[in-house]
C-alpha cells in the first residue's frame, strides 16, 4: 500500500488550501484515515481522523475550518482547509488504516505567511 499526498504549498493568512492523498496497492477498503501535522521543533499530531463508523474528530484549532473527507471510488483521502492561519504551518502526513494496518504518506508542506 502506498500513499501519495500533494496540495501543499504557500498561502497567505486567511487563504484555503485542499490536501490530496491517493492510495494504491492492494486495497480492499480504507477504514480509517487521519491526517497528522509536524511543525518545526514540535511532534506529530493529529489534525483530523475519521473512523469508518463515521465518527470524525478534529483537533480543536482546526473545528469548523477544516473537513476531512473521502472518495471511496478513486482511493483519496482530502483535507480541505479554509482560514489558515500561520500556526497551520507544518508538514502534513496521510494515514489510513487497512484491514488492521496503518500506512503513512510521505508529507507536504504547508506554509502560511504573508
Amino acid at each position: 500500500v502506498q500513499l501519495q499526498a500533494s496540495g501543499g504549498g504557500l498561502v497567505q493568512p486567511g487563504g484555503s488550501l485542499r490536501l490530496s492523498c491517493v492510495v494504491s496497492g492492494s486495497i480492499f477498503r480504507i477504514d480509517d484515515m487521519g491526517w497528522y501535522r509536524q511543525a518545526p521543533g514540535k511532534q506529530r499530531g493529529l489534525v483530523a481522523y475519521d473512523f469508518s463508523g463515521g465518527t470524525t474528530n478534529y483537533e480543536d484549532s482546526v473545528k469548523g475550518r477544516f473537513t476531512i473527507s473521502r472518495d471511496n471510488a478513486k482511493n483519496t483521502v482530502y483535507l480541505q482547509m479554509n482560514s489558515l492561519i500561520r500556526e497551520d504551518t507544518a508538514v502534513y502526513y496521510c494515514y489510513v488504516r487497512i484491514r488492521g494496518r496503518g500506512y503513512w504518506g510521505q508529507g507536504t508542506q504547508v506554509t502560511v505567511s504573508s
